[in-house]
C-alpha cells in the first residue's frame, strides 16, 4: 500500500513537471509567433514622408529608438527616402541604471548594422544611482567597434539630486567610460538642462542636444555635434512615432568622429 502511495504521487510529480513544460514552451512559441507578427507588421508600414518639418540644410540625418518603438524593419529605414533625404546614423537605448538593459538593444544593435546605418549605443541616466556602477552596467552591455559612433550618456532629470552631486555621478560615468572604450563619450540633454544643471563643467564634451520647435539649430550657448529636433518623426519600418536628427557637419565630419 506504501509503494502505491508514492508511485502514484511520482505519477502526480511527473505529470505536474510535464505540464510546466509544455505550458513553457507554449508560452515560448506564443511570444515567438507575436514577435513575428510584429515584424512581418513593421515591414509594411510604410509612409510618403517622415511627416515632420525636416531641416534640409543639414547633409546628415538619423534618428534615435529603444524599446517603445518595438520591433524595427530596419532595412525599411535605411531604404526610405524623402526628397533625398535619407536617415544614415541611429542612437539605440543599451542600458539604464545599474542593472536595466533595453529589451530591444541585442536585436536592434545587430539588426541596425545588417542594414547599413550607423549606430550608437546610450545610457540612459538615473542621478540618484552611481556613475561608476552605471557605467559598468553599460560596459558589459556594449561592445563598440570600428565605424560605430562613440558612447552617449543620456542625462535629462535629476531626480531630487542636488546639482554638485549629479554633476559628481555623471562625471564619473563618462570618465569611466571614456577610460573603457579610448574614445571620449557624448553627452545627451535639452537645451534647459544644460543650462541650468549642468553647466560649463560639461564643455569639453560632444554634445547632443535636444530642442524642439526650433526652425534652423538649437539655441544653445556652445557648440554642438547632434540636435534632436523632433519626436514626432514617421520612418518606414517603425510601427511608433520616432525622435530625428542631424549631425552639425558634413559627411567628412561625420567619418572623424566615428570610433576607428
Amino acid at each position: 500500500m506504501h509503494n502505491m502511495v508514492n508511485n502514484k504521487r511520482g505519477n502526480i510529480g511527473w505529470k505536474i513537471v510535464m505540464s510546466i513544460v509544455f505550458l513553457g514552451i507554449l508560452v515560448m512559441l506564443s511570444f515567438r509567433l507575436y514577435e513575428w507578427w510584429l515584424e512581418r507588421k513593421a515591414h509594411f508600414v510604410r509612409y510618403e514622408a517622415f511627416g515632420i518639418e525636416v531641416p534640409t540644410h543639414y547633409s546628415v540625418h538619423g534618428i534615435d529608438v529603444s524599446k517603445y518603438q518595438e520591433v524595427i524593419d530596419w532595412e525599411s529605414v535605411k531604404a526610405m527616402n524623402v526628397e533625398d533625404i535619407r536617415l544614415q546614423f541611429a542612437f539605440i537605448k543599451a542600458t539604464e541604471g545599474n542593472v536595466n538593459e533595453d529589451r530591444c538593444f541585442k536585436k536592434n544593435w545587430a539588426r541596425a548594422k545588417e542594414a547599413g546605418m550607423v549606430r550608437g549605443a546610450y545610457h540612459f541616466f538615473l542621478a540618484t544611482k552611481s556613475g561608476k556602477t552605471q557605467a559598468e552596467n553599460f560596459i558589459a552591455t556594449v561592445e563598440l567597434q570600428p565605424g560605430d559612433m562613440p558612447p552617449v550618456l543620456d542625462v535629462e532629470q535629476s531626480y531630487g539630486v542636488k546639482a554638485d552631486k549629479l554633476r559628481q555621478r555623471v562625471k564619473e560615468w563618462l570618465e569611466t567610460v571614456e577610460n573603457y572604450y579610448g574614445v571620449k563619450p557624448i553627452l545627451y540633454t535639452n537645451v534647459d538642462f544644460y543650462k541650468q544643471i549642468l553647466r560649463d563643467e560639461f564643455d569639453n564634451y560632444p554634445l547632443w542636444v535636444a530642442h524642439y520647435l526650433q526652425k534652423e539649430k538649437p539655441r544653445i550657448y556652445r557648440d554642438w555635434h547632434f540636435w534632436q529636433y523632433s519626436e514626432q518623426g514617421r520612418v518606414n519600418g517603425i510601427l511608433y512615432k520616432v525622435d530625428f536628427n542631424v549631425f552639425n557637419g558634413d559627411s567628412t565630419d561625420f567619418k572623424n568622429i566615428l570610433i576607428n
